[in-house]
């Protein structure tokens, strides 16, 4: 499938809808969901996770060529920064907005804040503004302040909802502090990342093998019996993407050696035992044993595989450039059909059927990760 067909999906379809009918103009911010018929969802609540995804995406499409939409979302980002920062008078970001514009959800969630350093790093980019640096740096040190364990790693949120940690807000911190530190060139963000880099190989990956586990106990210990831990494939190909922008960005690194080691085995392994070799349709989850636990099978994985493969592709890997068609297809026709007119259905049950009746604005990034991936491979 040509670089055009996403090309002009993304320019004409995709990125127009979500600029236009998905943003509410009145209120500054973006709706989190659509009708397949292209009707926003009123919603109790708006995350500030799904706001700062669409901020990064469009700064970044605009900085790609696509669309100019920096200043709509640089508009988005300061009304977000006002409603969602110390809103409560507390330090950090509040979870979400109920429809009067005031918080509605208190609690600080890492995986939220890990996005909004995330839409900073992207709004500076754009921008070259170092107020959003300030406003960045301030936020890192927040999140220490809120979230740091004594062993290590950081809580999901506070108060806690339960004990256990989890790794992908880890994993989406990591990928936050990597963008901060290739538009700043400020080691104060490598720092941070090289220290996520070396918890999650110390304590993510089983030993010996390329699974990285989903959930652990309050001292980093896989939660369940050996066997029944669970483990996405999708976030095996993110962390495999994330350990070579790593290396990328810090060749030097005196852990290179493992961490690229580590970028390859776990895309291997996703590929192993999380890919259906006729289809390639990434499952939801497995067992660190490869065994099946969901068949269903999510949007984003799929573009993320499609991410890993174009990274691979470019270094040489010509099996990974043999699946990038076959997985580009499997997108258009299964999870984006040109009846959605630029919108995509979220998950399919193992016979093809959808399991939502809506479009999730949150989804948008994965796709444009994957899909500027694949754009940049010659």
């Amino acid at each position: 499938m040509p670089h055009d067909t996403w090309r002009l999906w993304l320019s004409q379809s995709a990125l127009p809808l979500w600029a236009g009918i998905g943003f509410d103009s009145g209120r500054r911010l973006f709706h989190e969901r659509l009708t397949f018929e292209h009707q926003p969802i009123e919603l109790p609540e708006l995350r500030l996770m799904v706001q700062a995804r669409q901020v990064s995406t469009y700064c970044r499409a605009e900085l790609d060529g696509f669309c100019k939409t920096a200043a709509q979302s640089l508009e988005c980002l300061h009304e977000v920064e006002r409603r969602y920062r110390r809103s409560d008078g507390a330090p950090g970001w509040i979870f979400s907005l109920g429809p009067d514009g005031r918080p509605a959800d208190r609690r600080r969630d890492l995986y939220a804040h890990a996005f909004i350093l995330f839409a900073y790093g992207w709004a500076y980019r754009v921008s070259h503004d170092p107020a959003y640096l300030t406003v960045a740096r301030e936020t890192t040190l927040e999140i220490d302040q809120i979230f740091l364990t004594q062993q290590g790693g950081y809580r999901d949120t506070v108060p806690p909802a339960d004990s256990i940690h989890r790794q992908n807000p880890h994993m989406h911190l990591l990928e936050a502090y990597l963008v901060l530190f290739d538009v700043s060139g400020d080691s104060f963000y490598l720092d941070y990342a090289r220290r996520l880099v070396a918890l999650a190989l110390k304590h993510f990956i089983l030993p010996g093998t390329g699974m990285l586990l989903e959930f652990f106990d309050s001292a980093w210990e896989p939660l369940q019996a050996a066997g029944h831990n669970r483990v996405e494939p999708g976030h095996l190909f993110e962390w495999s993407w994330l350990f070579s922008e790593f290396a990328r960005l810090a060749p030097a690194d005196p852990d290179i050696t493992a961490i690229v080691h580590a970028s390859k085995k776990l895309a291997e392994t996703a590929l192993a035992h999380g890919v259906d070799a006729d289809t390639l349709a990434v499952c939801d989850a497995i067992t660190e044993n490869g065994v099946r636990l969901e068949e269903s099978t999510r949007i984003w994985p799929q573009t993320e595989f499609l991410r890993i493969l174009a990274r691979r592709a470019r270094g040489g890997d010509t099996k990974a450039a043999g699946f990038i068609e076959r997985q580009s297809r499997l997108f258009f026709e299964n999870y984006a059909p040109a009846r959605l007119r630029g919108g995509w259905i979220d998950r399919l049950d193992v016979h093809g059927v959808a399991l939502t009746d809506h479009m999730p604005a949150s989804s948008l990034y994965h796709i444009y990760g994957g899909a500027i991936e694949y754009l940049t491979t010659a």
